[in-house]
């Protein structure tokens, strides 16, 4: 039976439940026909007229993007400009346009989880979930509870300086912005990848001594900062780049144990928008 675009939904169901996705998101089919069959993937961060023209040329038959094409309503599609354009050459290609947003975000062994592995954090459980998700209790063990972000640790204790030289390394990265003492003892980590200065108030409640996350703000910062706490703000796309590799291997192993042999490629050149100059 060939792989459709509502079967390869079904799948990433399975281990990202699309249920999960915040009332603001917009996770799922972004342009296409869910009868579309599919034999080649290609995933991406973003969905970006270079990502879909790397799609068309390589031959795929959908782009599977963790941020969504569109994340509220367009009032008129103009092909001469995102994201019309995109759905011109997708509706002309064929190639589907899918995104798993916040349910990837949030779901257990999902992209907090492996954020956290990188970058040498143990995982604990969400930063911040629902009293009650479905009838799961909130005593159920907490590390099967989805939820934003995660609370963590390190193996062993860590300066933030230490910590933040570790990060730099795993990440690939030549600078990031710190707020807090340098000398500050961390051992236990809260973190969300991209955007995740609404969870401050979830990080301060918490016994967490550092958070690590993109795009936080300067009163952020002095709020973290006069609790004698520490904020790494790695950038929001140095902590979402790696979903490539992650989808990839997640929706591999899903795809193949029910048997399908699907072809999935990351595309390799999608660069931060900022530069430090």
């Amino acid at each position: 039976m060939p792989l459709t675009v509502k079967k390869l939904i079904d799948i990433i169901d399975s281990f990202a439940p699309f249920s999960l996705a915040e009332n603001w998101d917009n996770s799922g089919l972004q342009a296409g026909d869910f009868r579309w069959t599919i034999k080649k993937i290609m995933v991406s961060l973003d969905v970006s007229m270079a990502v879909m023209e790397a799609a068309k040329d390589w031959g795929a038959d959908l782009v599977l993007s963790h941020h969504p094409l569109q994340m509220s309503p367009e009032k008129s599609i103009d092909f001469g400009r995102m994201p019309g354009s995109a759905i011109a050459l997708a509706a002309r290609e064929r190639i589907g346009i899918l995104s798993a947003h916040t349910n990837l975000d949030k779901a257990v062994n999902g992209l907090n989880d492996y954020f956290a592995r990188v970058i040498g954090v143990e995982c604990d459980g969400p930063l911040h979930f629902e009293s009650k998700i479905g009838d799961l209790p909130l005593d159920h063990a907490i590390d099967r509870i989805e939820g934003l972000g995660r609370i963590g640790h390190l193996n062993s204790e860590l300066s933030l300086k230490e910590l933040v030289l570790q990060i730099k390394e795993r990440l690939g990265l030549e600078s990031i912005r710190v707020a807090g003492d340098m000398s500050l003892a961390v051992k236990k980590i809260a973190l969300c990848t991209g955007s995740g200065g609404s969870l401050i108030g979830s990080f301060l409640d918490s016994s967490a001594q550092v958070y690590i996350t993109g795009d936080l703000k300067y009163h952020e910062a002095r709020q973290v900062e006069m609790v004698h706490r520490g904020l790494i703000d790695v950038g929001h796309f140095a902590s979402e780049i790696i979903v490539g590799d992650m989808l990839k291997n997640s929706l591999g192993q899903a795809l193949s144990s029910v048997g399908y042999d699907i072809t999935i490629k990351v595309f390799q050149k999608e660069k931060d928008p900022f530069k430090t100059v």
